[in-house]
């Protein structure tokens, strides 16, 4: 029997924050909600702004109850509605701006900017809102396009914000989501905004949050916001001189974007130095390593926190974990995450009571502060003391995370689509409570073998089918993935992998890759990335899901590929311990 799984009902205000300790015991409403095997607790909610709930109650029904009758039903209305607009566009050529008016009284058409596993999840879990109507993704990669979960668009430049603006007033588009981090660092939502197009991200100056680890430092301290201590450099010779000051264990990390990887746990003062030699003199990372980040080894045990913020305020998702290390055991050199799992046992009630007073509100009322108020995901990093029901902050990005995004998606019942649109509008205080499937879900990550090094691409990959019809709780998620055009059509046909631009293709060719696939004829996908495939699973524990999960990864047959096979071993461990 599935239990019941939620994120608290804490939604936190921005300008009621920073408080003082004893203005903080005051301040709060409480209202009970439940998180995994744990007993109703309270959660803090602002006075001035309602309650908006981001967990399940018993009543909410396991995925494909409650919200799939919901489903059928805006289905029906949608049909209606589409006869009326089809009626009303003949006697009337007037044509509403994208953005304008209530864009909730219609399906909205939403554009997913990226192309990896995260966007795969989002363009799931879009497609299934009910206020839904179209889900564009670009430049999307071969599983979305095969699943219909989004029309994918390999030829629209992500780059360009003119291209991606004028395909948006010219397909009606109501609701951009930008989910690589890049686009959001380079100023797409900032654009997109500026001609009225709503657009959830933060800008470019919000999304320094993630693009300088320094910035987010700088935040921390001003806003005493609890994170590791640290300092940061450009000088190699005084960087290597502060790390035999500290000592080791110490962490090295790029200050810039590094896709998972500028991140070093160093045991030994060689290994530190080495690292900063790396990223300050050879370059291993370009410009995101112009500058180091050294702080502190922390303890305990780490997790990863969402919430969506409309600038003001801040609603929490479902709480996850993931696998950064390559290896098992969580060995190895870090990489984009190697799976994760939903909810994360570690987040306790009064773990995330802390983490939305202490870290995520003084955050949102610190940018709103500094001119550079923030709308999007902040995806909190954290290290967890559980003895203790705190938390410290070890690095923020600003978008969803990958893989978590695919174990979320999996849970989430509510409709995407509005929650999104509300935090664009500035409205979440009025947004109607988030409900979750009481299932945890679990992703597991398939890799190409020498990841997160060097890898092969183009390899082949087999048995997708058969993995996804091992049990209807099993989603594949693309991450990085092409189609192969068939030898007699000649050419070379793709959708683009994880974000990049997408490779010229031949229209014959692809269309008679896409039919070979759909007949069920092997050979015609191929990686395209480092991270590949996520095999996710839906289950009434963690440890459910994860059995789920790695029957479907075990019918791939991939011999270039390689997973972890211990992903979500701490909560499985919990589990057993608990029975």
């Amino acid at each position: 029997m599935a239990r019941a799984l939620s994120a608290q009902s804490c939604l936190l205000s921005a300008s009621a924050h920073p408080l003082l300790p004893s203005q903080r015991s005051a301040s709060f409403l409480r209202q009970p909600s439940a998180t995994a095997g744990l007993a109703p607790s309270s959660s803090a909610v602002i006075p001035a702004l309602a309650a908006v709930s981001g967990g399940a109650s018993p009543a909410v029904s396991s995925q494909g109850g409650r919200f799939m009758a919901r489903k059928r039903a805006a289905g029906a209305i949608r049909g209606r509605r589409a006869v009326c607009r089809a009626e009303k566009a003949e006697s009337s050529n007037a044509t509403a701006a994208p953005g304008d008016g209530d864009a909730s009284a219609e399906p909205l058409s939403v554009l997913v900017v990226g192309g990896g596993g995260r966007e795969h999840a989002l363009c799931y879990a879009l497609r299934r809102s009910p206020s839904t109507a179209h889900v564009y993704c670009a430049p999307g990669n071969a599983g979305i396009a095969l699943s219909g979960d989004a029309t994918c668009l390999p030829s629209l430049d992500i780059r360009s914000s003119s291209s991606v603006i004028q395909f948006c007033r010219e397909n009606r588009v109501g609701l951009v989501v930008v989910g690589p981090e890049a686009p959001l660092v380079s100023g797409l939502v900032d654009d997109l905004t500026e001609n009225k197009i709503p657009a959830f991200g933060p800008t470019q100056g919000a999304a320094q949050l993630e693009g300088s680890k320094g910035f987010m430092k700088r935040i921390c301290d001003k806003y005493d916001i609890p994170t590791a201590k640290h300092a940061s450099f450009t000088d190699p010779a005084k960087a290597k001189d502060y790390i035999r000051e500290q000592g080791v264990p110490i962490v090295v990390k790029a200050d810039g974007l590094a896709a998972g990887k500028g991140v070093v746990v160093a045991t030994a003062i060689e290994e530190a130095e080495a690292a900063v030699t790396r990223m300050l003199v050879d370059g291993e990372f370009g410009s995101a390593g112009g500058q180091v980040l050294i702080e502190e080894f922390l303890t305990g045990e780490e997790a990863s926190f969402f919430a969506v913020v409309d600038g003001a305020s801040a609603v929490p998702l479902a709480s996850a974990q993931d696998h950064k290390p390559v290896g098992e055991g969580d060995t190895g050199p870090n990489t984009g995450g190697m799976g994760a799992y939903s909810p994360a046992p570690v987040v306790t009630p009064a773990v995330e009571r802390f983490v939305m007073e202490r870290i995520i509100a003084p955050t949102v009322a610190g940018m709103k502060a500094e001119g550079l108020p923030f709308t999007g995901v902040l995806y909190a990093g954290l290290m967890v003391d559980t003895s203790a029901g705190t938390a410290k902050l070890l690095e923020y990005n600003v978008r969803f995370g990958d893989p978590e995004c695919q174990v979320l998606m999996k849970r989430l019942e509510s409709d995407l689509s509005q929650l999104l649109l509300s935090a664009c509008r500035g409205t979440l205080s009025a947004h109607p409570p988030l409900q979750w499937t009481t299932d945890a879900a679990l992703v597991v990550v398939l890799a190409a073998k020498g990841y997160p090094g060097a890898y092969e691409s183009g390899t082949p990959i087999h048995g997708l089918a058969a993995a996804a019809a091992t049990d209807p709780r099993v989603t594949i998620f693309h991450a990085g993935t092409k189609l192969k055009a068939a030898e007699a059509a000649g050419g070379a046909a793709t959708a683009a992998a994880a974000g990049g631009a997408a490779e010229e293709r031949t229209p014959g060719a692809l269309g008679e890759a896409e039919k070979a696939v759909k007949e069920g004829r092997e050979g015609q996908i191929v990686a395209a990335g480092g991270r590949v495939l996520g095999v996710t699973a839906l289950g009434g524990s963690v440890g459910e899901a994860q059995a789920v999960a790695y029957r479907a990864v075990d019918k791939v047959e991939w011999k270039e590929g390689f997973c972890r096979r211990d992903i979500g071993w701490r909560a499985v461990e919990r589990e057993r311990q608990q029975k």
